[in-house]
């Protein structure tokens, strides 16, 4: 897709805080991926662990605003989120303006 005006990215950071917190990403995070990946309008989605193994870095990429928000609701009444939801996040959310 080479048109991607008015996509939606979110990039950042997930800060695990302990070896629990890693264990409990490691778990969780392939189904996350896999339903993330086949949501309508997600274009790509990664998390990927750094250097720092209790920092994980995220990418994501959806078409449009709708299919964002409809990601973030389904992620909220998963069970990843149920795992996963005291580990801080650090994230920029932008509306694509042009193409890149």
């Amino acid at each position: 897709m080479n048109d991607r005006i008015g996509a939606v990215k979110l990039s950042g950071f997930l800060r695990c805080g302990s070896i629990k917190d890693i264990d409990l990403v490691k778990q969780y995070l392939p189904d996350h991926l896999r339903l993330t990946r086949a949501e309508p309008g997600c274009i790509s989605f990664d998390v990927s662990q750094t250097d720092d193994a209790l920092v994980w870095r995220v990418e994501e990429l959806f078409i449009d605003r709708a299919a964002f928000d409809f990601h973030q609701q389904r992620t909220r009444a998963s069970e990843w989120f149920s795992a996963t939801s005291t580990i801080p996040r650090d994230y920029n959310i932008t509306a694509c303006e042009e193409n890149p």
